[in-house]
C-alpha cells in the first residue's frame, strides 16, 4: 500500500531530517539506490536482524521448503522458540514440534523448547531484540521489542519463509505518530494501565497502521518492564511498531542485566553494551524529522484503567467498575504482557502485602487465578525472591511458561456464561475461551485484587488504603502540517536522475475507471467468501466470479477487467486468507484504493502481486460527491485514475483520462526491489527465482 505525501516532486532536495523509525530502516534496508534516504510511504527491502517464529516454525519451513529452498540464507538471523500449544500433549502436536527441533537442528537454527519461556520474552532475555536493531517476528506482537528501543513489527509467514530462504523481505515504511507521555506516574499505576488509558482514549483508530515512537519529559522514570508492557499492546491499539528511545534508564537495564548473565553472552556483553552507548549518541531522531501526528497524554492524570468487555477500545477506570460489583470467575497473571518478575511481584504485593508468607490475602473461593510466568528464568527468579510461593499460597493456580491461556489454548479457559480480568493483550470475544464469556483487561495489580475480592476492583481496597484521586484524563492529538522544506533545484539536471527508476515488465503507468466500494471494514470474507477458502481446485474463473460476492452480489456485472476498486478504510480487515487479494487479481483488477488497508491484507497483497494505494482524500471526496445520491454498494464513478510510477504522483480526472482534474497527489516511491517482485508475480515466485 503506498501511503500518500505531500512532498513536491524528486526533482526538488528535500530539506528534511528522519525519525528514529526511518533511521532504523535505513540501517537494514538493502539494495537502496546511492544516496537514497527513507521515509514514511517508500516501499524497501529490509534484512532483519533477526526474525522469530513460534509454533508456527513448522508452517513456516513447509511454505520454505515449498519454494525449493534447501538451506538457509543465514541461520544467525532465525531464532524458533515453542510457546503457544505447549500443554498440549497430543501425538500431532508432539510431532510437529520434533519436526521443527529437528529443521533446527539440521540447519544451524537457535532453538528454545516448551516451557524455556514466551518467544518474546526469549528474544528480550537473549538480546536478539536490541536497542536500535530491527528485528521481526511471524506474530503480531512482536511490536514487543519497542520497549528496548529495538524496531520491533510482525510479518506474515510468507515473509518468514522468505527471509529463511533470502535473509530479506520488504516492508512499507508506515506514517510515524509521535506518542508524548508527559508528566510523572502516581504511585502504583503501572505501564498496563497507561496502554489501556492509550487505547480507551484514543480509540478512533488514531494511530491505526502507524509507527509509534514515544516520548516525554518523564520516560526515564518508566521502568523497561513497563515500556514492554506498553510497546506489546500498540499491537492492540492499532500500531504496527511501538518504539522507546534509548536513554539512560535502558542502558542502565543492560548493565544490570550484564551482571546477571555474565561477561561471556553472545549478543549481551560488554563491547555490544559499549557499541550501544555511542550508536545511541547518534542514532536518534533529526530535530526536523516528519511525523504524521501528534498523541499527548498527561500521565499525572492517570488512574487504574480496565478495558472490556470483549474489547480493547472500551476502558473505564477500576473504581468506576467496582461500583457495578461484576463478579468475576477466573482471573489471569499469563503472557508476553504481563508476566515478567515485576509483575508476579506487583499480584504478589496484593496477596502479601506485608511481606509475612502467613499473613496471605487468599484468592476468593469461587475464583481461579492462574499464573505462568514469561519465562523459566521468571519463575527462577520468583521463586528464589518467595514471590512464586506467596502467590501459590494464596490460592493461584501456576501454569507452565508460555502463551496458555492468552491464545485460548490449554487449563483455565473461559466458559460460557464466566466473567475473567486478565492481565494479557487481547480480550476479543471468544479469544480466551467461549464465545459466550465476558473478558476484561487489566494490570496485574488490579488482576491479583480482583481475584481477591471476588468481583472487579481496585488494590486499595484490598489493602486498605485511599483510591487515587481521579478527575479526568488530559490528552490531546495535533495533526502535523503535510508540508516540507524544500530546495529547489535546476529539473533540467536532477529530474531524470531523482524518478523512480522503472524496471523492465513493469508499467511505468497504471490507469482506469474508479469503481466505488462505499463501506469501512470490508472483510476477507466480503471479499472471498470462507466456502471457498479451503476448496483447492477453485479455477482462476471461479474466484473471479465469487469476488466480492459476500459484499455486493451484483459486484460482478458492475465491475469489468481494468477498473480500479476504491473502498473506505481498514479494507480487508478479517482474516488471514491470501486468496482476498487473489481473487481480486481473478477479476482483472489491477490497483486497489482505500483510505486504510488492514495490514495483512496489504501485505498479502504484494506478495501475491496486487498494488495498493491508501489515499484518503480521494475516499472522501467520492463520498462528498455521493452523500445524497441513491445507495449503491458498487458505483462506476466516470472518475478516472493515472499513477505515474516514475514521478510518484497520481492524478484522478473526471470523464476520462484527459478529463478535468478532481486531485493531484503524491504518493511513495514503489522502488525497484518491489517493482521485481509484483514483475515476477509475488513474492513466492521471486524468491524462486532468487535460488
Amino acid at each position: 500500500m503506498l501511503r500518500c505525501t505531500r512532498n513536491f516532486h524528486h526533482s526538488t532536495r528535500l530539506l528534511r531530517g528522519q525519525n528514529l523509525t526511518e533511521k532504523i530502516v535505513q540501517s537494514y534496508a538493502v539494495n537502496l539506490p546511492k544516496g537514497k534516504q527513507v521515509h514514511s510511504g517508500d516501499y524497501v527491502s529490509i534484512s532483519p536482524a533477526h526474525c522469530m517464529s513460534h509454533d508456527n516454525s513448522w508452517p513456516v519451513a513447509l511454505k520454505f521448503m515449498g519454494l525449493g529452498a534447501t538451506k538457509v540464507f543465514n541461520n544467525r538471523q532465525i531464532v524458533n522458540a515453542l510457546d503457544h500449544d505447549i500443554q498440549n500433549m497430543s501425538e500431532k502436536n508432539q510431532t510437529k514440534y520434533k519436526n521443527i527441533e529437528n529443521f533446527a537442528k539440521k540447519h544451524g537454527i537457535d532453538f528454545y523448547p516448551a516451557g524455556r519461556g514466551i518467544g518474546h520474552q526469549i528474544m528480550v532475555e537473549e538480546g536478539y531484540a536490541f536497542p536500535l536493531n530491527m528485528t521481526v517476528a511471524s506474530d503480531s506482537h512482536s511490536n514487543t521489542y519497542g520497549g528496548l528501543g529495538a524496531l520491533g513489527t510482525p510479518v506474515v509467514r510468507t515473509d518468514a519463509a522468505t527471509i529463511w530462504a533470502t535473509g530479506q523481505t520488504w516492508w512499507q515504511i508506515p506514517p510515524v505518530a509521535k506518542v508524548e507521555l508527559k508528566g510523572e506516574l502516581p504511585a502504583t499505576i503501572s505501564g498496563k494501565d497507561i496502554i489501556v488509558a492509550l487505547c480507551g482514549v484514543f480509540n478512533n483508530d488514531q494511530v491505526l497502521n502507524h509507527a509509534i515512537e514515544f516520548t516525554g519529559d518523564s520516560l526515564d522514570k518508566l521502568p523497561i518492564d513497563y515500556r514492554l508492557t506498553i510497546a506489546n499492546m500498540t499491537t492492540e491499539w492499532g500500531a504496527l511498531s511501538g518504539l522507546f528511545p534509548v536513554d539512560k534508564t535502558l542502558l542502565n537495564w543492560y548493565h544490570d542485566r550484564l551482571k546477571k548473565i555474565g561477561p561471556n553472552h553472545p549478543r549481551i556483553n560488554a563491547k555490544t553494551i559499549a557499541d550501544l552507548e555511542k550508536r545511541a549518541q547518534i542514532v536518534k531522531a533529526d530535530e526536523d524529522a516528519k511525523y504524521a501526528k501528534k498523541l499527548v497524554i498527561d500521565l499525572s492524570t492517570l488512574t487504574h484503567y480496565v478495558s472490556g468487555p470483549n474489547s480493547v477500545k472500551v476502558s473505564n477506570t477500576v473504581q468506576n467498575l467496582a461500583k457495578d460489583n461484576i463478579k468475576i470467575d477466573k482471573a489471569y497473571l499469563v503472557s508476553c504482557t504481563n508476566a515478567r518478575l515485576s509483575d508476579l511481584e506487583a499480584a504478589a504485593s496484593i496477596v502479601c502485602p506485608t511481606g509475612d508468607i502467613n499473613k496471605i490475602n487468599k484468592v476468593a473461593p469461587h475464583v481461579e487465578f492462574y499464573i505462568a510466568a514469561a519465562s523459566s528464568e521468571v519463575e527462577k527468579d520468583a521463586r528464589n525472591l518467595g514471590i512464586w510461593d506467596k502467590l501459590l499460597k494464596a490460592g493461584c493456580k501456576p501454569l507452565p511458561s508460555g502463551c496458555g491461556p492468552c491464545i485460548g489454548l490449554g487449563a483455565g479457559l473461559l466458559e460460557a456464561g464466566e466473567v475473567g480480568i486478565s492481565a494479557t493483550n487481547r480480550n476479543f470475544k471468544g479469544r480466551m475461551g467461549s464465545k459466550d464469556a465476558l473478558a476484561y483487561l487489566g494490570s496485574p495489580s488490579v488482576v491479583a485484587a480482583s481475584a481477591v475480592l471476588g468481583r472487579i476492583g481496585s488494590p486499595a481496597e484490598v489493602l486498605g488504603v485511599g483510591e487515587i484521586k481521579f478527575n479526568g484524563v488530559k490528552a490531546h492529538v495535533y495533526e502535523q502540517p503535510n508540508n516540507i522544506a524544500v530546495e529547489e533545484t535546476d529539473p533540467s539536471v536532477n529530474s531524470i536522475a531523482s524518478a523512480v527508476e522503472i524496471l523492465d515488465g513493469f508499467p511505468s503507468e497504471i490507469s482506469g475507471e474508479l469503481i466505488l466500494c462505499d463501506a469501512d471494514n470490508i472483510n476477507t470474507d466480503g471479499i472471498y467468501p470462507g466456502k471457498y477458502t479451503y476448496q483447492d481446485d477453485i479455477s482462476k474463473e471461479t474466484m473471479a466470479k465469487v469476488c466480492m460476492e459476500n459484499y455486493d452480489p451484483e459486484f460482478g456485472k458492475k465491475v469489468n477487467a481494468g477498473d480500479i476498486i476504491i473502498s473506505g478504510f481498514n479494507f480487508g480487515t478479517g482474516s488471514s486468507r491470501e486468496q482476498a487479494a487473489t481473487a481480486l487479481l481473478a477479476k482483472g483488477v489491477p490497483l486497489v484504493v482505500s483510505g486504510s488497508f488492514s495490514n495483512i491484507f496489504f501485505r498479502n497483497s504484494i506478495n501475491n502481486a496486487l498494488l495498493t494505494l491508501e489515499i484518503p482524500v480521494l475516499i472522501e471526496k467520492l463520498r462528498a460527491k455521493y452523500k445524497d445520491a441513491p445507495k449503491e454498494l458498487t458505483r462506476r464513478t466516470g472518475w478516472f485514475l493515472k499513477w505515474d510510477v516514475a514521478k510518484t504522483k497520481v492524478i484522478v480526472t473526471e470523464g476520462s483520462l484527459d478529463g478535468p482534474v478532481i486531485l493531484e497527489q503524491k504518493v511513495g516511491e514503489l522502488g525497484k526491489n518491489l517493482q521485481e517482485i509484483i514483475v515476477k508475480g509475488g513474492l513466492e515466485s521471486w524468491v524462486k527465482a532468487q535460488l
